[in-house]
C-alpha cells in the first residue's frame, strides 16, 4: 500500500490475501484428491470384473455366440462409456461392415484423402479422436458401464435417473473428471504403464498398443504416437516371426587408423601381421592382400572389447597382446568400465581381463617389462591423478599403485634390463620409478618416483615418445623438436637429502632433429634410431652419438608421422595423423596400405552395380572406395562439410548434399562438378535418386524435401516442387518402385507419404500406402522395421527385417528407438560380409540413412562409423541414431553402440 487508503484497508488486504493462499492449497489438494481417487478406480478395473461397477437391477450384458469376433478383434457391438472432458457419455458401437482383403472382421477402407482409419489426423503428436466403430485412442482411461436402456433419455434431463441413481452417476462424472485430470497430468507415476493396450507411457518410453480394428499398430516414442498401416496381406500380427532374421554378419574389412588423436598404437607381431586399433576394434592387417588369417594376407580383427580402444602393448613373445579400452555406456545407457584385456593374436582368443573396476575414465598407457619375459604390465589411467599400477600378467592381480602426477601421461616403459625400473613421461616431466614387488604379494608393492632434471637444457611443454637404448640411456622426443638423452648420474654429496645421497637422471646430450613436435622414436634390430616429425614430416635414421645417417619425407596430403613400427627386412610401417597407414623404406620412399577419412563421417552410397562406395564426411573430403582392393580410388576437396550422398541409377554422376544448403553433382569419372544448387541455408540430411533416375529429392533441415527433374544422364537438372508439410527436419525418404511416390521421416517421428507425379501433394490417408512398394527401406519408422515381442509382457518392440524378398529387405541393426538427430562420427569405414555362422561381435550404433540391400554389392554390407568415443556390437540387419547410413551401431554421434561396421559386401558413420 502506499497510503492512499484508508486506514482499515491494511487488516483487510492482508486477510484476503490470507484466503488466496488457503484457497490456492485447497485447490492442490483437490487436485491430489482427484489423482488419487482415479488412480484407485484404474487400479479396481484391473482388478475387478468389467460387471463391478454394474447396477444391480440393470440386467448383465449377454454374448450372443453367432456374433463372436475372431481374437484379436473387437466383438460386433461393443457399449462402452468413453469419458470426454468432465461429462461421460455413453455409446454403442455398430457392426463394422466387411474389413479389406485380408482382414478378419476388419472397417472397411476409408475413402477420400481428409482422415485417416480411427479418425487419427496427424503422427506424432496430432490430434485423434474416436468415433463409430473405433476403441479411441490407446492411452484413454475408460469407465466400463453396462448397457443402458434405448429409452434412456440424455444426461442433462431432469428425469434421467430416480434419485437413488443419481449418486452413483455422479461418482462417475467425478471419475471420469479424475481421469480427465489425471491424463492432463504430466506424472509418470500416476500414468504407472501397467495395462500394456492402454497406456502410452511416459516420455523416452517405447510401447506398442494392437489397434483393435486390425488395420494397424501404434507405437509411442517419447510420448509421441507413431501409427503403422498393417500391409493387406497379413491377417495377423501372430503370423509374423518374432525372432531375428536367419542371416548374420561377420566383419570383413575395416577402411582407417587412428593416428589423429592417438599414440603406442602400431607395432609388428612375430606372425608379420601389423597390428593397430580404431574404434573397439583392434585390426590384425597383413599386407599383401590374399585370404585372412595367420598364413595368408587381409584382415583379422579382435573385437572382445565394448567401446574405444586407446593403447596397445605386445608382448615379448610378439604373440600375446595388450589392448586398453575407454569408458563408455552401453546400449541400454548403461556405465561400461576401462579395462585391459590380454588375448592371443593368433586365436584371438582372450587370456586374462585385468583391472576391471579399478581405473578411472579410461587406459591411457600400456607397457610389458621385458627383462623377465613379460611376467609384469604397467598401466596408467586417464583420472586427474594418473594412477601407475603394476599388474602380474599370469594371475591378473595388482601388485603395486600410485598416483604419478596431475599433468598429461604420455607414454610408459620398462627397463629393458631391469623390471623393477619403470619410465613415463608427459607434459614437462619425465618421471623414474622403482618399483620393489612386496614379495609377490598382491598389493604389497611399493613405488617411489625420481624426477628428470632438465639443468641447463630448456623444458619443453611435452615429451610424447622415448625408446630405453641396449646400454641403459634413455631417448625422448619432445615438443621442441629436440632428441634429448638421459643417465643417470653419481650421486652428489653436497646434497644428500633424506637418508644419504641421492642418485639423479639428467641430459647427457641433445640434438635438434625436426621442425615442430617429434612424434614417434623407434629403436631398429640393427641398433640404430628411428625419429618421426611433425610440422617436417620427416623420417630421420640416426646412428651413435645421434649421428643422422638418412631421411625421407611423407607426402603432405597423408599428414604427420604419428607411429613407427619395423617390419620385416628393411620394411617399416609408418602411422600418419591423417589416419593413413603407409608401407615403404628409406630408399624407396613409402606408398599406402590403409586409408580413411580424419573426422566425423556422415554420407555414404554405394555404386548401382560396381563394387564400388562413396563416403563424405565432415573432414570435407569426398571419397571413392573400391570395395575389391579394399583401397580408395579417388578423393576431393568439397571446401565444406559433406552430409549425404547418392548415385544416379546410371552410375555416371553422384549428388553430394553440404551443411550449407548447397548440393553438388559430380561426374564420378572426371571428378568435375557438372551441376552447383543451393536449396535454403539449412543443412540437407539426405539425397535420394527416384528408381529411373528422373527424378531427385533432396531432404533438408528446414522441414521440406525439393524434387527435381532430372536429365537422363543426371547431369541436368531442374525444380520440379517441393514436399511441405513435415514439422520438423528431414531424416530419411524412399521412393515407391514405380517412381512417384516418397516416404519420408522426420527429427519428430513423423511418417509421411507424399504423391510426386501428382504435384509433390501430401498424402493424407496414409492407409491407402500401407500395400505401396518401395524400392528402397532407409526409413526407420514404419511396419517394414517393426515387430512386438511376444516373449514377456511388457517388453519393448524389436526392430525386424521386412517380409520383402530377400534382396529388397531393409538392413536395420538397431531397435525402434532411432536417435533420429545427429551423432558424432568416427573416422573409420568397417565392412562386413554376410556369414553362414554364428553373430559377431563388433561394435555397432544405428545409422540414421540403413542402406538398402539391393543397393549394396553381393553378401558385403558398407557402413558407416560415426561416434568413435563408442562401443559396438553387432546386431541383426537398421541412422542417428542416432548415428547418421546403413546399419550394423550406429553404430550415431551416433553412435549413438559405436560400431565395426558388418554388412553384406562392404564401411565409419556409426552402426550398420
Amino acid at each position: 500500500m502506499d497510503g492512499a487508503g484508508g486506514p482499515g484497508e491494511g487488516p483487510a488486504q492482508e486477510a484476503l490475501q490470507s484466503l488466496s493462499r488457503r484457497l490456492q492449497v485447497q485447490e492442490k489438494e483437490m487436485e491430489l484428491v482427484k489423482a488419487a481417487l482415479a488412480e484407485a478406480l484404474r487400479l479396481l478395473r484391473l482388478q475387478a470384473p468389467p460387471t463391478s461397477l454394474q447396477d444391480p437391477g440393470a440386467p448383465g450384458p449377454t454374448r450372443d455366440s453367432s456374433a463372436a469376433a475372431p481374437p484379436g478383434l473387437p466383438p460386433t457391438h461393443s457399449p462402452s462409456s468413453v469419458s470426454r472432458g468432465t461429462q461421460t457419455e455413453t455409446e454403442v458401437e455398430t457392426e463394422s461392415s466387411p474389413g479389406p482383403p485380408g482382414l478378419i472382421n476388419g472397417p472397411a477402407a476409408p475413402h477420400g484423402g481428409g482422415e485417416e482409419p480411427g479418425g487419427t489426423q496427424s503422427e506424432g503428436g496430432g490430434s485423434s479422436s474416436s468415433g463409430t466403430g473405433s476403441p479411441g485412442p490407446p492411452g484413454l482411461l475408460r469407465l466400463v458401464q453396462p448397457p443402458q436402456r434405448t429409452d434412456t433419455p440424455r444426461r442433462n434431463s431432469s428425469s434421467s435417473s430416480s434419485p437413488s441413481e443419481r449418486p452413483r452417476q455422479k461418482l462417475s462424472r467425478k471419475a471420469a473428471s479424475s481421469a480427465n485430470l489425471l491424463l492432463r497430468s504430466g506424472s509418470t507415476e500416476s500414468r504407472g504403464g501397467k495395462d500394456a493396450l492402454s497406456s502410452p507411457g511416459g516420455p523416452g518410453s517405447r510401447r506398442s498398443n494392437y489397434n483393435l480394428e486390425g488395420i494397424s499398430v501404434k507405437m509411442f516414442l517419447r510420448g509421441r504416437p507413431i501409427t503403422m498401416y498393417i500391409p493387406s496381406g497379413i491377417r495377423s500380427l501372430e503370423e509374423l516371426p518374432s525372432g531375428p532374421p536367419p542371416e548374420t554378419l561377420s566383419l570383413d574389412w575395416v577402411y582407417g587408423y587412428r593416428g589423429r588423436d592417438s599414440r603406442s598404437n602400431l607395432f609388428v607381431l612375430r606372425s608379420g601381421e601389423v597390428v593397430y586399433f580404431i574404434a573397439c576394434v583392434v585390426v590384425l592387417y597383413r599386407p599383401g592382400g590374399g585370404p585372412g588369417g595367420p598364413g595368408g594376407g587381409g584382415q583379422r580383427h579382435y573385437r572382445g572389447h565394448t567401446d574405444c580402444v586407446r593403447c596397445l602393448a605386445v608382448h615379448p613373445d610378439g604373440v600375446r597382446v595388450a589392448s586398453g579400452q575407454t569408458a563408455g555406456v552401453d546400449k541400454d545407457g548403461k556405465p561400461l568400465q576401462p579395462v585391459v584385456h590380454v588375448w592371443d593374436s593368433e586365436t584371438l582368443l582372450k587370456l586374462q581381463e585385468i583391472g576391471l573396476g579399478a581405473f578411472e575414465r579410461g587406459v591411457g598407457a600400456l607397457a610389458f617389462s621385458v627383462a623377465d619375459l613379460g611376467a609384469f604390465l604397467c598401466v596408467v589411467d586417464d583420472s586427474n591423478e594418473h594412477m601407475l599400477s603394476v599388474w602380474d600378467c599370469s594371475r591378473g592381480t595388482k601388485l603395486a599403485e600410485i598416483k604419478s602426477t596431475n599433468d598429461s601421461v604420455l607414454a610408459v616403459g620398462f627397463n629393458p634390463r631391469d623390471s623393477s625400473c619403470i619410465v613415463t613421461s608427459g607434459k614437462s616431466h619425465v618421471h623414474f620409478w622403482n618399483w620393489s614387488g612386496g614379495a609377490g604379494v598382491p598389493g604389497n608393492g611399493t613405488l617411489t618416483r625420481k624426477q628428470g632434471v632438465f639443468g641447463k637444457y630448456k623444458k619443453p611443454k611435452f615429451i610424447p615418445c622415448f625408446v630405453l637404448l641396449p646400454d641403459g640411456d634413455i631417448l625422448t622426443g619432445d615438443s621442441e623438436g629436440n632428441i634429448l638423452t638421459w643417465g643417470r648420474s653419481l650421486s652428489d654429496s653436497r646434497t644428500p637429502g633424506r637418508g644419504g645421497a641421492k642418485e639423479t637422471y639428467g641430459i647427457v646430450a641433445q640434438a635438434h632433429a625436426h621442425e615442430g613436435s617429434i612424434f614417434a622414436l623407434c629403436l631398429r634390430r640393427d641398433g640404430t634410431v628411428l625419429s618421426g616429425g611433425g610440422r617436417d614430416r620427416r623420417l630421420v635414421q640416426w646412428g651413435p652419438g645421434l649421428v643422422a645417417l638418412q631421411e625421407a619425407e611423407i607426402p603432405e596430403h597423408f599428414g604427420a608421422v604419428r607411429a613407427i613400427a619395423e617390419g620385416l627386412g628393411s620394411e617399416l610401417l609408418v602411422g600418419t595423423t591423417k589416419n593413413a597407414l603407409l608401407r615403404g623404406d628409406l630408399d624407396q620412399g613409402f606408398s599406402p596400405v590403409i586409408q580413411g577419412h580424419t573426422d566425423e563421417l556422415w554420407g555414404l552410397c554405394t555404386h548401382p552395380f560396381q563394387n564400388r562406395f562413396l563416403t563424405c564426411g565432415h573432414d570435407r573430403q569426398l571419397c571413392l572406395w573400391d570395395g575389391e582392393g579394399h583401397a580408395l580410388a579417388w578423393s576431393i576437396d568439397l571446401k565444406e562439410t559433406g552430409l549425404c550422398a547418392d548415385f544416379h541409377p546410371s552410375g555416371a554422376v553422384v549428388a553430394v548434399g553440404l551443411n550449407t544448403g548447397r548440393w553438388l553433382v559430380l561426374d564420378t569419372e572426371t571428378r568435375e562438378i557438372v551441376s552447383d544448387i543451393t536449396d535454403g541455408n539449412e543443412q540437407l540430411s539426405v539425397v535420394r535418386y527416384s528408381p529411373d533416375g528422373l527424378y531427385l529429392a533432396i531432404g533438408s533441415h528446414d522441414n521440406m524435401i525439393y524434387i527435381y527433374s532430372v536429365s537422363s544422364d543426371g547431369a541436368k537438372s531442374s525444380r520440379f516442387g517441393r514436399c511441405v508439410g513435415h514439422s520438423s527436419f528431414i531424416t530419411h525418404l524412399d521412393w515407391s518402385k514405380d517412381g512417384n511416390f516418397i516416404m519420408s521421416n522426420s527429427g519428430d517421428y513423423e511418417i509421411l507419404y507424399w504423391d510426386v507425379a501428382g504435384g509433390c501433394k501430401l498424402l493424407r490417408n496414409r492407409y491407402e500406402s500401407r500395400d505401396r512398394e518401395w524400392a528402397t527401406y532407409t526409413c526407420v519408422l514404419g511396419f517394414h522395421v517393426y515387430v512386438p515381442v511376444r516373449p514377456r509382457q511388457g517388453a519393448e518392440p524389436r526392430v525386424r527385417w521386412s517380409r520383402q524378398p530377400r534382396d529388397q529387405r531393409p538392413v536395420h541393426a538397431r531397435r525402434l528407438a532411432p536417435r533420429l538427430a545427429g551423432r558424432q562420427g568416427r573416422q573409420h569405414l568397417p565392412v562386413a560380409s554376410a556369414g553362414p555362422w554364428g553373430r559377431g561381435a563388433g561394435a555397432c550404433n544405428a545409422l540414421s540413412n540403413p542402406l538398402p540391400v539391393p543397393r549394396l554389392l553381393s553378401r558385403r554390407l558398407t557402413a558407416v562409423l560415426r561416434d568413435p568415443h563408442r562401443p559396438c556390437s553387432v546386431a541383426p540387419p537398421h541412422p542417428n541414431s542416432p548415428l547418421p547410413g546403413p546399419t550394423l551401431s550406429s553404430t550415431s554421434r551416433h553412435s549413438q553402440k559405436r560400431i565395426s561396421l558388418e554388412g553384406a559386401n562392404g564401411t565409419p558413420a556409426h552402426t550398420v
